[in-house]
């Protein structure tokens, strides 16, 4: 008897450590998996019914806009246009530099010049992606973020474009022996033709440096109308991400689309140079408005700006002219009727104020990711390339002593027990010294980047791109802060792509100063704000999705920034203005339709049977979900909790 249980104790002990080794060897091979798929970041999901995807709620939060459904992109020529032919008045190179969308711009009204001019284009050089600034060698500056050939092969109508100049101009070049011009983004037509155009044909070369987001002005006559659909062209169609790029943004799409949910996508706009630009220093807190007043002093000494260093924050924000913070914007969705357990997608490389200022909204929406909770980190490794290891700055390391040196010290310390010394100053450790803010704690002046620093710039290009391409492909985009006039943001170059791609898409448009007066009505009970204050929210933000927002868009910043509202140049309709009138139907409609062109035969009858393929789809579901209700009793707002019902939320959660 005694020999069966030691028999059967000895069998469990085996047991025990196969199923042991068993669980660390698949703890050990799946845990990049288990901590970065979109399965286990969305926890707290539901799958969606049928009845909910399909049920008139989920329409008001998610559907397309109606109104806005005619629109379609047709950025063709529409007039005489010659092709590119390569017998012309010579070479235009680029260096450009900038953030992501200044970069984008830049290159978009590059190409525009180049036609005008009837120049061959050389590929432009970033100079953020440059191998100079520790990138993988495996790409060149434009290469490390854009498809060169896809580029190239799209504008063949349009531009000649090269890769490089011809090994002579090359070489005079290095020497220096062509005219450099650095224009700034209002640069006119006349400038071109007038100063840079007999240059060009007299030295067959010419350079360009673009530091300002854009080296053409936005608005064009309308005898130009064909260069601003060029720019159409250019934004929306040549420039695509290289294939890695491409590949892991729509895997980022995928997975937050997992279980057949949809998405919103929110930009704060929170960038250090926007806010110093505006003065919105005091709406933060300690070394954050330093760093803010900092910038502000350095715009004002080169000139940006004409104003004075120390203004009112507050009344900025008042105002309309500072970005709407993230709790701002959390207490806006819930005004909405977006639920708890939304999926938002937090876009941009930048956030100025860090992860602290994103904590209220992660409180309400706990379903709050960015890219580093859809990727893992090998992912984007893959992405940025094998990269050569970097020397870390000096004064970032703590000085190390070997044993001998520590045996040393305490052998020479004297006699024990002995008074305590004392105490050293407190020294700097690296996790202080990391980033851009640690030198406000010791200098005045802010030290010239570091090749750590130009890398990461290099690598918040590629963080923009894969925020692109989740920004433009979800169901509703929430800007913070765009059309702040001071340049090309990325808030606004995602809505414009959007407004060309698919019109009828949800953008919000929100008017932010408007905003921040319904917020100083209720200031005290933000968290359980009256019903009236609701409404006027959801009135203020739906009529911003549809031909009111736009309208109020086209007039605030295409003069300033034409990417941003590419209608009606690059669109056309499927209904005809003279409709629209006799329908009866607002006169903001009209208004909207007015400069459209009617779309094409052939356009208009895809369009119809994509159309009709909706309707059926839409019949059948409603049928299904008819069913559906019979049979199981089914209650809409079992799910999502109607408009006319606010969801109380305790702040202290």
């Amino acid at each position: 008897m005694k020999s069966k249980i030691k028999w059967a104790a000895l069998g469990g002990l085996v047991l025990s450590f196969a199923s042991l080794i068993v669980h660390l060897f698949l703890a050990k091979s799946t845990a990049d998996l288990v901590q970065y798929t979109a399965i286990t970041v969305f926890t707290e999901d539901l799958t969606p019914t049928l009845a909910t995807r399909k049920g008139p709620v989920f329409r008001k939060l998610w559907g397309n806009v109606k109104s806005l459904e005619p629109l379609h992109p047709y950025p063709n020529p529409r007039s005489t246009y010659p092709v590119a032919v390569e017998q012309n008045n010579g070479f235009i190179y680029a260096k450009i530099s900038g953030s992501f969308e200044k970069i984008r711009n830049s290159i978009v009204d590059l190409v525009a010049i180049s036609r005008l001019l009837n120049a061959t284009l050389v590929i432009p050089e970033i100079q953020e992606s440059a191998r100079s600034k520790g990138i993988s060698s495996n790409f060149k500056s434009f290469s490390y973020l854009y498809n060169e050939d896809q580029f190239i092969a799209a504008l063949a109508n349009d531009v000649t474009i090269v890769k490089s100049l011809p090994p002579i101009l090359r070489e005079a070049r290095r020497r220096k022996e062509y005219q450099i011009f650095k224009p700034k983004s209002s640069a006119s037509l006349r400038f071109y033709t007038s100063e840079v155009l007999p240059k060009l044909k007299k030295a067959k070369v010419i350079g360009l440096i673009l530091t300002d987001g854009g080296c053409l002005q936005s608005a064009l006559p309308s005898s130009m109308v064909e260069y601003q659909r060029l720019r159409c062209r250019v934004s929306f169609h040549a420039l695509q991400f290289r294939p890695e790029i491409e590949a892991l943004g729509k895997l980022m799409v995928e997975r937050l689309r997992a279980s057949g949910q949809s998405y919103l996508t929110y930009h704060p706009g929170l960038k250090r140079d926007a806010l110093a630009y505006h003065g919105c220093a005091e709406i933060f807190q300690d070394v954050h408005t330093e760093l803010i007043q900092y910038r502000r002093a350095q715009m004002i000494k080169q000139g940006i700006i004409s104003e004075e260093l120390n203004v009112d924050s507050h009344a900025r924000k008042r105002n309309g002219s500072c970005p709407l913070m993230p709790e701002e914007v959390g207490l806006l969705l819930r005004a909405m009727g977006y639920p708890p357990r939304t999926r938002i997608f937090l876009s941009g490389s930048e956030t100025f104020g860090g992860q602290r200022v994103m904590i209220p909204l992660r409180a309400m929406y706990t379903n709050l990711v960015d890219r580093t909770s859809l990727c893992s980190k090998t992912e984007l490794a893959n992405l940025v390339g094998p990269e050569t290891p970097l020397i870390p700055d000096p004064d970032q390391l703590l000085p190390v002593k070997s044993p001998n040196q520590l045996k040393s010290e305490w052998d020479k310390s004297g006699p024990r027990p002995r008074p305590l010394p004392p105490p050293p100053d407190r020294p700097i450790y690296r996790h202080e010294k990391e980033g851009w803010y640690g030198w406000v704690a010791e200098k005045d002046k802010e030290p010239e980047p570091s090749l750590n620093d130009q890398r990461e710039q290099a690598h918040r290009l590629l963080w923009d791109a894969l925020d692109y391409i989740v920004s433009v492909d979800a169901e509703v985009f929430f800007p913070g802060f765009d059309n702040d006039g001071s340049g090309p943001d990325f808030a606004s170059l995602v809505m414009g792509h959007r407004l060309y791609e698919m019109a009828s898409a949800r953008t919000f448009r929100p008017n932010r100063k408007y905003l921040a007066e319904l917020f100083n009505t209720t200031v005290d009970h933000l968290y359980y704000p009256p019903r009236n204050w609701t409404f006027a929210v959801r009135e203020h933000l739906n009529k911003s999705l549809a031909e009111e927002g736009l309208l109020k868009e086209s007039n605030l910043s295409k003069t300033k920034f034409f990417l941003s509202h590419p209608i009606p140049e690059c669109s056309c309709s499927t209904v005809k203005a003279t409709d629209i009138v006799h329908s009866g139907k607002n006169n903001n409609l009209h208004l909207l339709f007015e400069g459209q062109d009617e779309c094409p035969k052939w356009m208009q009858q895809l369009r119809t049977q994509e159309a009709n393929a909706d309707e059926v789809d839409s019949q059948e579901d409603e049928t299904d979900l008819d069913g559906q209700s019979e049979s199981e009793g089914y209650n809409g707002t079992d799910a999502i909790p109607p408009l006319e019902q606010d969801e109380e939320m305790d702040p202290d959660d």
